[in-house]
């Protein structure tokens, strides 16, 4: 069996747009999102399953960024999830 490369080149970090709208977190937070869109995955959506904003600023994911206090703490956990090996599906919205 081969073995799954993980990297955090394969995310994104999500900043808000200044609105906060309706389609945004409700927090200042910053979310993790995939970089690649996977079939039969909402591609709309961070990976802690909240909607992405409007107007997100994309930036790269680096180690440093995980250290980010307003990383969204359910994003990390999928984060660390994956790095494992394990698939965690969408929550329910």
């Amino acid at each position: 069996m081969s073995r799954h490369s993980w990297s955090l080149h394969a995310y994104h970090l999500i900043e808000p747009d200044e609105q906060l709208d309706l389609f945004a977190c409700r927090e200042v937070r910053v979310h993790l999102a995939a970089r690649q869109i996977e079939l039969g995955s909402v591609a709309d959506r961070t990976l802690c399953g909240g909607f992405l904003p409007a107007q997100p600023l994309w930036k790269p994911v680096d180690k440093p960024t995980l250290r980010d206090k307003r990383l969204c703490v359910a994003c990390r956990e999928v984060l660390e999830a994956q790095r494992r090996g394990e698939r965690l599906g969408w929550p329910e919205v």
